[in-house]
């Protein structure tokens, strides 16, 4: 069949005195325009039943002529001029946008009364979950939605994941991941939907942070006598907490084995020299003798010397006011931390 006869067969062309078109039609008509134009069109955040009525639509049309292409246009532009302001149009689309903007806790208890579940990719919820979170969830679920959540989410998050699970239990999901070659797509759907309903339920917590890690917060900063007698007493009654709390403090002790030496001259730059010469003076148990020595050996050679010189001139310091001056440091390097200017080393990542 000749071009001229294919193009006979073809429908008439769409005018609109022949065919009055819908708004769907114009709409339509509107998308491929801009797809045509190598416009960028997001077609994906519509709704599935809208999309697959407009594919649907593309798929019938055929062909309009020029001028009932730009009387749509023209249309369509005398719309967009006259629209003032738009809302989102649902309650959905109105938490979407006051994401972040409006209280946490009002926002859930919103999505709840309304029932609207949070919108955009689960899987991307549950990828933001750290991994001692993504422990709890593939420990409460088969092995089989362990291994789909092992895949989807990303390689690094999925093995720190498995490092934390019993042997057993790391060994079906690894090889259950094997067997998930004929899951479908809207069974991973199905599942990340189902596990960010999970995360949705879930009681509002009162505290973002660990309750050994707000215990040793404030241990950071408690004198060290009162300090060690604490953990003591934990260690009495909870040794694995006792043990969790050990880990979230940071004392000036601690600072050879937590703070990389490279990151030593930023802490000179932000404590002032007399701070720190009293807090070198002050170190005089052997803990505190080595941190003072990791400071001076890991910065310029002209600041060691006049520190040291500064900090022997001082003679003996007084117990509060060594301790002051360390915490000092102590929280210079943890205000670093803070702002994402250094990080702080893991004292358990070569065990």
């Amino acid at each position: 069949m000749s071009n001229m006869t294919a193009l006979a067969a073809l429908p008439g062309p769409m005018a609109r005195g022949t065919l009055p078109l819908s708004r769907k039609a114009k709409a339509a008509i509107i998308v491929q325009f801009l797809l045509n134009e190598g416009s960028d069109v997001p077609l994906s955040a519509l709704p599935d039943d809208l999309q697959e009525e407009l594919t649907m639509l593309l798929g019938n049309m055929r062909y309009i002529n020029r001028e009932t292409l730009n009387e749509v246009v023209n249309e369509f532009a005398d719309e967009l001029e006259a629209i003032g302001l738009s809302f989102p149009g649902d309650m959905a689309g109105a938490l979407s946008a006051l994401d972040g903007k409006i209280n946490p806790r009002t926002a859930t208890r919103l999505r709840k009364e309304a029932g609207v579940r949070q919108t955009g990719d689960p899987w991307d919820r549950i990828n933001a979950l750290p991994p001692e979170r993504l422990e709890e969830l593939v420990m409460s679920e088969s092995t089989e939605i362990a291994a789909v959540m092992m895949s989807k989410i990303d390689v690094g998050k999925a093995a720190q994941v498995l490092s934390l699970l019993p042997g057993d239990k790391a060994r079906r999901i690894s090889y259950a991941v094997s067997m998930t070659t004929g899951v479908t797509p809207d069974a991973v759907d199905r599942i990340g939907l189902s596990l960010a309903a999970q995360i949705d339920a879930e009681p509002e917590k009162a505290f973002a942070k660990r309750p050994d890690e707000r215990l040793g917060a404030i241990l950071n900063y408690s004198n060290a006598a009162v300090r060690d007698e604490l953990l003591q007493q934990l260690e009495e009654e909870d040794k694995d907490f006792a043990d969790a709390v050990r880990k979230a403090i940071f004392t000036f002790a601690n600072i050879p084995e937590r703070l990389n030496a490279i990151d030593v001259p930023k802490i000179t730059r932000d404590v002032p020299p007399d701070t720190l010469a009293t807090a070198i003076a002050a170190a005089t148990s052997e803990e505190d003798g080595r941190t003072a020595e990791f400071l001076l050996s890991n910065m310029s050679k002209r600041m060691a010397e006049s520190l040291r010189e500064e900090a022997a001139n001082k003679g003996s310091v007084k117990p509060k006011v060594g301790e002051k001056a360390m915490n000092a440091v102590v929280s210079a390097i943890r205000d670093l931390v803070s702002v994402g200017e250094i990080e702080l080393l893991d004292p358990d990542a070569d065990e």
